[in-house]
């Protein structure tokens, strides 16, 4: 994987929130955490975009289906999304 080197400015006080919370969430330095809220951010979105994708098609069966089915649909369906958008189940 090639990294690219990416440069933004920072206001001082929320650098310094950045440092502080970076060195108190065990990061080893101020790129790792960044790196990481980004790639949280991310994730997140992408389960954003799936929630919606599955909320498009709830409610569009006519059968009727007990809670059972309902739970195992959800289930195999987050599997589903967790591949498409590459969004790991914890």
């Amino acid at each position: 994987m090639v990294s690219e080197l990416v440069t933004f400015k920072l206001d001082k006080t929320f650098l310094k929130e950045v440092d502080e919370t970076a060195k108190e969430s065990g990061f080893s330095s101020r790129t790792d955490f960044i790196r990481a809220s980004l790639r949280k951010n991310i994730n997140e979105e992408k389960l954003r975009e799936a929630m919606i994708e599955l909320s498009k098609n709830f409610g569009k069966g006519k059968k009727k289906i007990t809670d059972e089915d309902i739970h195992r649909v959800r289930e195999e369906i987050m599997k589903e999304y967790s591949k498409k958008f590459n969004i790991p189940l914890d």
